[in-house]
C-alpha cells in the first residue's frame, strides 16, 4: 500500500515553520515537495485542486532557499506553500472560476493581492476548486466536481462553499494556508464545516483587481488556515505590519445576539457552541446580550445585488449564448438579474450603506459579536438528492454568515474542539469594519482558551484513488 507522506507542518504553526527554516533544520524545497506528494496521493479523491503547478512550485521553492541562504529574508511567509482559490488570476495558471466557460478575460491579469503574496515569498502550489462563479454556499459544483470534506473519510459530506477547495486543502494537510473569497460566508462556511479557521477581511481591505468577483459590492478576500495564530501571522505579513498582542480574556467584551443567530441550530451545534461560550465566560470573557437591527432585510438586498452584478460581469449577450453550459442551479440565480430593475438595485446599495453604519453603532463598546458560524453539521452529499432538504440546506447554511457581508464586518470562524470522530463546528466572531487586527488579537485569546482540534486523519482517502476523469463521473451523478 502507498504510504502517505506526513503533513510537513503537522503540530507546527507558521511561526514554528519560519523559525525552523531560518535555523536550517528544514528547507522550502523539501517542504514544498512533501505537500505536492500529498496532493498527488490525496487529491484524486478529495478534489481540492483545480490546477497543480508542480514544476513552478518546486522551482520557486529552490529559488527561495537560495535567497534565504544568501541572506535575503522576505518575512514570515517566506517559503510557505499555499493554494489560491480559482477566482484569482495567477500568471501561467488557468482561471476557470469553477465553470466550463472560458472566463480568463473576466478575471484579467494577475492582480495586486497575488503579487503581494509573491513578494512575501509564498510558494503557490496551484489553484483550488470553487463553486461555479462562487454562487453557492453549500459547496456543490456540478460543472467541475465537488471536493470531499476530509472530516469524514467514510461518508461524502458537503465541504461548504464557495471556497471549498481552499478549505479542503488546508484541512487535509495539502497546503499550509489557502486564499478564499467571501460574498456571504464563502470563507467562514467551509472553514466551519471542514474544521479549520477562516478569516473574512473587511470591505476593501485587500485589492480585488485580478479577481473574478461574484459581487464587487460584497466580495472580500480571506484566509483559510489551521489556526487563528496562523491567520494572524499571514494577515500581518500581507499587511506588512506587526501582529497586535493577544488580548487578555478579562478585557474582551462580546455581544451575543438575542435574535436570528441562535435559532434553528442542529442540536450538536447548539450544545458545542453553548459549551464554548460557557468556557469563555469562565475564563473571564464578558458576554452581553444584544439585539441585532434590521437583519431581516438582508435576503432582499442580496437578491437585488448578486444576480445583476454577476450578469453584468458575464455580459447579457454572452450569458444568453452560453447559458446552457452553466449548472442549472447557478444559471437560475444569475437569471434573477434580468428581472431586477435599476431602481431596486440602487435602493439595495443605498440601504446596505445605511445598515453598515447602523451595525457599526451597535458594536460600540464591544470587541465583536459571538455566534455559531453555521447552524448545521456537514450534511451527507446524498441528502441533496432530496429537493426539499437541498433547499433547506442552501437557505440555512448562510443564515449566520451572510449578515457579516451585509454589515461590512470582518469575521472569524474558529473551530470548536469536539469528541474524537465528531464533525466540525465553528464559532463565529464578527468585528467592526476595519478592525481586522483587533479581531485577530481577540481570536487568538479565544483559541488559546478553547484549544485546537485534532487534525483530520486522511489516510483513509488513499484507497482506491480516483482519477480526474472518474471524478468527472461523480459530477455527472450529482446532477
Amino acid at each position: 500500500m502507498t504510504r502517505l507522506p506526513p503533513d510537513p507542518l503537522e503540530g507546527l504553526s507558521l511561526a514554528d515553520y519560519a523559525r525552523l527554516l531560518r535555523q536550517g533544520e528544514i528547507s522550502i524545497e523539501n517542504t514544498t515537495a512533501r505537500y505536492l506528494d500529498r496532493i498527488e496521493l490525496l487529491d484524486r479523491r478529495l478534489g481540492a485542486f483545480e490546477h497543480v503547478a508542480r514544476s513552478e512550485a518546486l522551482a520557486t521553492a529552490r529559488a527561495l532557499d537560495h535567497l534565504l541562504a544568501a541572506g535575503t529574508d522576505l518575512g514570515p511567509l517566506m517559503g510557505v506553500p499555499i493554494g489560491i482559490k480559482d477566482l484569482l488570476a495567477v500568471d501561467s495558471m488557468p482561471v476557470r472560476g469553477g465553470s466550463n466557460l472560458d472566463v480568463t478575460a473576466l478575471a484579467g491579469k494577475e492582480g495586486s493581492f497575488v503579487k503581494r503574496l509573491r513578494a512575501a515569498g509564498c510558494v503557490i502550489l496551484g489553484k483550488t476548486s470553487t463553486v461555479e462563479f462562487a454562487f453557492d454556499a453549500v459547496g456543490i459544483n456540478a460543472s467541475r466536481g465537488t471536493p470531499w470534506n476530509p472530516a469524514d473519510p467514510g461518508t461524502r459530506r458537503i465541504p461548504g462553499g464557495s471556497s471549498s477547495g481552499s478549505a479542503v486543502a488546508v484541512a487535509a494537510g495539502m497546503a499550509a494556508l489557502a486564499i478564499g473569497t467571501d460574498t456571504g460566508g464563502s470563507v467562514r462556511i467551509p472553514a466551519a464545516l471542514c474544521g479549520i479557521t477562516g478569516l473574512k477581511t473587511s470591505d476593501g481591505r485587500w485589492p480585488s483587481d485580478g479577481v473574478l468577483a461574484l459581487s464587487p459590492t460584497f466580495d472580500t478576500i480571506g484566509l483559510l488556515c489551521r489556526s487563528v495564530a496562523d491567520a494572524d501571522l499571514a494577515f500581518s505579513a500581507i499587511e506588512q505590519s506587526d501582529p497586535l498582542p493577544r488580548r487578555e480574556s478579562a478585557s474582551i467584551r462580546l455581544g451575543r445576539p438575542k435574535n436570528h443567530y441562535f435559532g434553528n441550530l442542529e442540536k450538536e451545534v447548539a450544545d458545542r457552541v453553548e459549551a464554548a461560550i460557557d468556557h469563555l465566560r469562565n475564563a473571564g470573557v464578558q458576554i452581553t446580550e444584544i439585539e441585532v437591527p434590521a437583519i431581516a432585510e438582508g435576503g432582499e438586498i442580496f437578491m437585488n445585488v448578486l444576480g445583476p452584478e454577476l450578469l453584468a460581469r458575464l455580459g447579457r449577450d454572452r450569458f444568453a449564448a452560453e447559458r446552457d453550459e452553466i449548472d442549472p442551479m447557478i444559471r437560475g440565480r444569475i437569471e434573477i438579474g434580468h428581472y431586477v430593475q435599476a431602481d431596486s438595485y440602487i435602493r439595495a446599495i443605498d440601504r446596505r450603506r445605511e445598515l453598515v453604519e447602523i451595525a457599526a453603532r451597535k458594536m460600540t463598546g464591544l470587541d465583536g459579536w459571538i455566534t455559531p458560524s453555521v447552524p448545521i453539521l456537514a450534511a451527507p452529499l446524498a441528502e441533496l438528492e432530496v429537493p426539499e432538504r437541498a433547499l433547506r440546506l442552501g437557505l440555512g447554511i448562510i443564515r449566520n454568515t451572510q449578515p457579516g457581508n451585509l454589515f461590512a464586518q470582518c469575521g472569524l470562524s474558529i473551530p470548536i474542539p469536539g469528541a474524537p470522530g465528531s464533525l466540525p463546528v465553528g464559532l463565529q466572531i464578527m468585528g467592526k469594519n476595519g478592525s481586522d487586527a483587533d479581531l485577530l488579537a481577540v481570536g487568538r485569546s479565544i483559541e488559546r482558551i478553547l484549544g485546537l482540534p485534532a487534525p483530520h486523519d486522511v489516510a483513509g482517502f488513499l484507497h482506491p484513488c480516483k482519477s480526474a476523469a472518474a471524478r468527472q463521473g461523480d459530477v455527472e451523478s450529482q446532477e
